[in-house]
């Protein structure tokens, strides 16, 4: 393998892995019915006086909540694979990152539409897109902040 293949690889393989793991995610195993099996109960434990309705709407949120994580991540890591050794923040850089995310995340949900308890959403997608951006804004603050020079005073060796 050479040099070049190698350097390509070691930046992409975290974005494709998880890029796997938002597929395992669309699967019938994490649809609605399966996850309120485990989200519902949970929530009855943590909020006993809690109506039917607002348990759902809670496990409706933790769902959405789900998604903004899982692309936050893939955000990052595709930020990651794009820069590809390169250091700071370049806006070229996050705009690429989120396209890719999109395009993966319209995949996702095209997947979802022959997933029998699953159905495709433009809204998810939407959801999707916005964790991927969020994690670039991220990325810019921190990359500021770490180039910023430190306004402490050198310590002198004693």
């Amino acid at each position: 393998m050479t040099r070049k293949l190698t350097d390509w690889l070691k930046a992409w393989w975290p974005a494709f892995v998880w890029a796997a793991v938002i597929t395992t995610f669309s699967t019938d195993a994490f649809s609605g019915e399966h996850t309120s099996r485990v989200i519902l109960p949970f929530l009855r434990w943590l909020f006993p006086d809690a109506g039917a309705q607002a348990l759902e709407l809670m496990h409706h949120f933790i769902r959405k909540a789900g998604h903004v994580t899982e692309y936050f991540v893939l955000g990052l890591l595709l930020l990651h694979a794009v820069r590809a050794g390169r250091t700071g923040w370049r806006l070229e850089w996050a705009v690429t990152a989120v396209a890719i995310a999109a395009g993966w995340a319209g995949l996702d949900e095209l997947h979802q539409a022959f997933v029998p308890s699953r159905g495709p959403s433009i809204i998810d997608v939407l959801i999707d897109v916005s964790g991927a951006g969020a994690a670039q804004i991220v990325a810019y603050f921190v990359s500021t902040i770490r180039s910023r020079p430190s306004s402490l005073p050198a310590q002198q060796p004693q």
